[in-house]
């Protein structure tokens, strides 16, 4: 065996240098963005395309305007000079019902769109959803909560913005470029290609810009969740934030990230102020010229009034929509940044992930207690070289609790996730009656093995529904009975509503002693065939802890059960007993043996009862 090393960078800063996912910076494979996207148009692409034909009619009835102004002038008038006012009637009826159908045409697509925007937004925050709760516990151990809100908010909110009007405007500007160029094209030859001509050094003015904002929003989109992860971590640990004086060292770092955010916020503006100033200054001066030479060109008789007209209303339409171009490519440069990130994080595979084929559990023979569990040639060591535990072997018999103990840092809670899968082993594979964790599916490894953790965790909601979390089909006598067997019962009838209780957030209306209750309440609700206590009683008072271990005596009877203990008092009840250190298992017997020898075990069990005395 080698010794074990260091494991992870002991820094924030460390672990950011060399882990890109801590660095907010999630590699996807190349054309993720654009996949992305078209899977999320997929189911509602009889709508976009309804959207594009309906926006294309609706243009086509604005941009029938200045041709009917052109007939008018040249046409028209002439006629209700000779008494016939019959063209002007037909001009202005079909100038109202344009008008008319463009409101109808734009109400219409409006509602398509918002209605395919919202059913892909919903879409895309469910896969975000899903896929945050797939990845694994060390995805989760390196990127912030923080983070994940902001892509999910943030982010599919710019997502929004450029569907619910960046849409509109796109193909909006699109058919009004397509209709007024061929308009004018088939108006007069000489200005339609002059019209045509002058959008060369737009669209170079339009490139530039796309290449400078999209490094400027992808900053402000990280800049965006660095505010978010500060403030979300600093609302999460307020009572120590308080408690240590650490408002004034928060709110110069959160000043800090503000400032980071308005720089980057301002860079857009000043690259979206920059992309107008150029495209008005090019419009203008093109529409200034295409005027001047048509009307000298009226002057001379080779062009007419009424042509002149259309064209220069054409013109303003044709240039106008530059303004908006700008606000499109501004909220489209922000998407694209937002969609990338979402598409890095969607690109991320759990590292511990369903299997194929999965295999089931064999049946346990009748009067056999729990499931054995076999660790074999096992080595892990975290993604950053940091070696935790070298390569070892350790059989645990069905129905016995075998209690770990060592200093911390001696691997004995990277021994339960790898039993709880919450990691897979580097080499060597863990078996449950002869089966890999690898081989089987979540849904059967969950049943089968439950870990309670040191931290309780308990969702907003009552006591009852914390505790039917282990069984979400169990009744309230089921539950009732998980609390008497654990000792939570009492404290759980003096409560103001019972069971009933609102815990609110984070189980914040009770006490740490009492969270750790209901969290083994839920996880004996469970009825695992492996249980898995991580220093679970190391936040109960004496008599919590007592009361907690008169009821681990009968609960723990007819289960595998590995408990990972500080106190020593704990370790009383287990049948087997491994002390850790750096990695290995030094030694190995029952609590009886080692407490007579004169090991590592033998020296902690007499300091905890000197502390005693």
């Amino acid at each position: 065996m080698t010794s074990a090393v260091a494991g992870p960078p002991d820094t924030e800063d460390e672990q950011r240098r060399e882990d890109p996912v801590a660095r907010d910076v999630l590699p996807a494979p190349e054309g993720a963005s654009p996949a992305l996207l078209r899977s999320l148009l997929a189911p509602v692409r009889g709508r976009v395309r309804l959207t594009v034909v309906l926006l294309l009619l609706q243009q086509a009835a604005v941009q029938a305007g200045p041709l009917l102004v052109a007939y008018a002038i040249d046409r028209a008038v002439p006629a209700v000079r000779r008494g016939d006012h019959g063209p002007l009637t037909a001009i202005g009826a079909a100038y109202l019902g344009c008008a008319v159908a463009s409101g109808l045409l734009q109400l219409a697509f409006v509602r398509v769109s918002a209605r395919a925007g919202q059913d892909v937004l919903l879409d895309l925050r469910g896969r975000i959803f899903r896929h945050a709760q797939a990845l694994g516990i060390d995805f989760h151990e390196r990127y912030t909560s923080g983070r994940l809100v902001s892509r999910a908010t943030t982010d599919v909110e710019n997502l929004r913005e450029l569907l619910n009007d960046g849409l509109q405007e796109l193909l909006g500007i699109i058919a009004s470029v397509l209709l007024v160029s061929a308009t004018l094209l088939w108006l007069d030859w000489g200005t339609g290609v002059a019209a045509v001509v002058s959008f060369v050094p737009l669209a170079l003015a339009v490139r530039a810009y796309r290449r400078r904002s999209l490094d400027v929003h992808r900053r402000r989109s990280t800049a965006t969740a660095a505010l978010i992860v500060k403030f979300t971590e600093t609302m999460n640990g307020i009572r120590p934030v308080q408690a240590f004086r650490r408002e004034a060292a928060n709110e110069a770092h959160f000043d800090e990230l503000n400032r980071r955010h308005r720089r980057t916020n301002a860079a857009a503006t000043i690259a979206m102020g920059r992309y107008v100033l150029t495209a008005r200054a090019l419009s203008n001066t093109a529409l200034a010229a295409i005027v001047v030479w048509s009307a000298h060109r009226v002057a001379t008789g080779s062009l007419e009034l009424g042509v002149l007209a259309a064209a220069v209303l054409y013109l303003r339409r044709l240039y106008d929509p530059l303004d908006q171009l700008g606000m499109f490519l501004n909220s489209y440069q922000s998407a694209a940044a937002s969609l990338e990130k979402i598409a890095g994080l969607l690109a991320q595979h759990p590292s511990v992930p369903e299997p194929a084929a999965p295999r089931p559990l064999p049946a346990r023979p009748a009067g056999r207690p729990g499931r054995e569990v076999v660790f074999e040639a096992t080595r892990f060591a975290y993604r950053t070289g940091g070696e935790v535990l070298p390569r070892f072997g350790l059989t645990l018999a069905a129905g016995r609790t075998v209690a770990v103990v060592g200093s911390t840092g001696a691997g004995k809670s990277t021994l339960a996730k790898l039993l709880a899968r919450f990691h897979d082993p580097t080499e060597g594979r863990v078996l449950l009656d002869g089966v890999p964790l690898g081989d089987l599916s979540t849904a059967e490894l969950r049943r089968n093995v439950v870990m309670v953790t040191q931290e309780a965790f308990l969702f907003s909601g009552t006591i009852a529904d914390n505790i039917a979390i282990g069984r979400p089909d169990a009744g309230r006598a089921d539950v009732e009975r998980a609390a008497k067997a654990i000792g939570a019962h009492d404290f759980i009838a003096a409560l103001p509503d019972g069971y009933d209780t609102d815990v609110r957030k984070r189980g914040g209306r009770i006490s740490a002693g009492q969270r750790q209750l209901v969290s083994f309440a839920r996880a004996l609700l469970a009825d695992p065939a492996v249980l898995i206590l991580d220093e679970a009683t190391s936040s109960l008072d004496i008599p919590g802890e007592r009361a907690v271990q008169r009821a681990l005596r009968t609960v723990l009877r007819g289960r595998t059960a590995v408990v990972i203990a500080h106190r020593l008092s704990t370790v009383e009840i287990a049948d087997r007993v491994l002390v850790m250190e750096d990695g290995r298992i030094v030694e190995d017997g029952t609590p009886a043996e080692l407490t007579s020898g004169g090991g590592r075990f033998a020296e902690l069990h007499r300091a905890w009862r000197e502390s005693l005395a």
